[in-house]
């Protein structure tokens, strides 16, 4: 399965994923570029801004 396919499948499952869990569960160093391709593909994907403990921001995404 491609990354895409990977990330995807988490998505569908009602799960949420940052940078960091694409990373070490299914190695993309890219995830806002699979998300752009997912989004291409018609899926509705929302993003939610966050910051970390020590305040860099980070992103989350769901399925809406």
């Amino acid at each position: 399965m491609t990354q895409s396919e990977l990330i995807k499948k988490h998505l569908k499952k009602g799960k949420k994923i940052t940078p960091m869990e694409a990373l070490v569960n299914y190695g993309c160093f890219r995830l806002a570029a699979r998300i752009n391709d997912l989004r291409k593909d018609g899926l509705d994907i929302l993003t939610v801004l966050k910051r970390d403990e020590i305040g860099r921001p980070y992103a989350e995404y769901h399925l809406a």
